[in-house]
């Protein structure tokens, strides 16, 4: 997954002060995951987000399931 920072449409902000960010997918639909995999990605984003010393467990199990379950090569 790629990420970079990126301004927000409308955003009052100076676009030098990027407020937002941009979350690349392509690699995630190349390797065949789908919308319950997004899903799945999109929590573990906010869980480590909000708390990432109190989540990592949960995020790194959640993680190795999806790669198990889709992996590079086969």
């Amino acid at each position: 997954i790629t990420l970079n920072k990126n301004a927000i449409p409308g955003d009052p902000a100076k676009p030098s002060v990027t407020s937002g960010v941009r979350i690349g997918t392509a690699a995630v639909t190349t390797r065949g995951l789908g919308e319950a995999e997004m899903g799945k990605i999109a929590h573990c984003i906010a869980l480590t987000a909000r708390d990432f010393e109190g989540t990592q467990a949960e995020v790194h199990a959640t993680v190795a399931d999806i790669c198990e379950k889709f992996p590079l090569y086969k």
